[in-house]
């Protein structure tokens, strides 16, 4: 006796691999699938034409993709760690090597460090003993740039 799948069984064993993808998976992937063959699978057990459970499984599928994807992405892992080094940006710091982008030269301490740092104006040279500001950092370089000097009064 051949086997014969029937569409109850055919949405079952789509909705297990979907739920078993979800489960080894890092992030929400499919599980909207698996809903989608879910409601499938119901209107396969009341006999709806096939034409209508794929209809069914694709619309249930997008509208809890489109109603669920935003708040999961709101929720779920949107905090992003600092690292160490992410702690200078902002701080001041002091050139100790002059700071050259087209001589590739440069360096600045800051937080008890020395970083090689380049200048975030390509064509701005920051001689030793200039204090600076760190913006970003690109690699192992901290990207500086020069203070802002307020007007004499």
């Amino acid at each position: 006796m051949p086997f014969e799948m029937t569409m109850t069984m055919f949405w079952l064993i789509a909705m297990v691999f979907f739920l078993v993808v979800e489960a080894v998976t890092v992030g929400l992937v499919c599980i909207w699938f698996a809903a989608g063959s879910l409601v499938a699978l119901l209107c396969a057990m009341f006999d709806a034409p096939v034409w209508l459970q794929i209809v069914v499984f694709l619309i249930v599928s997008a509208v809890t993709l489109y109603y669920t994807r935003p708040l999961v992405k709101k929720y779920v892992n949107n905090k992003v760690e600092p690292t160490n080094a992410d702690i200078v940006i902002g701080k001041e710091c002091r050139v100790t090597e002059t700071i050259d982008n087209i001589a590739g030269t440069g360096a600045v301490y800051v937080d008890g460090k020395t970083w090689t740092a380049r200048s975030a104006d390509d064509n701005e040279t920051i001689p030793e003993g200039t204090l600076v500001t760190a913006r970003q950092i690109d690699g192992v370089k901290l990207i500086v740039s020069a203070m802002e000097k307020e007007p004499i009064k």
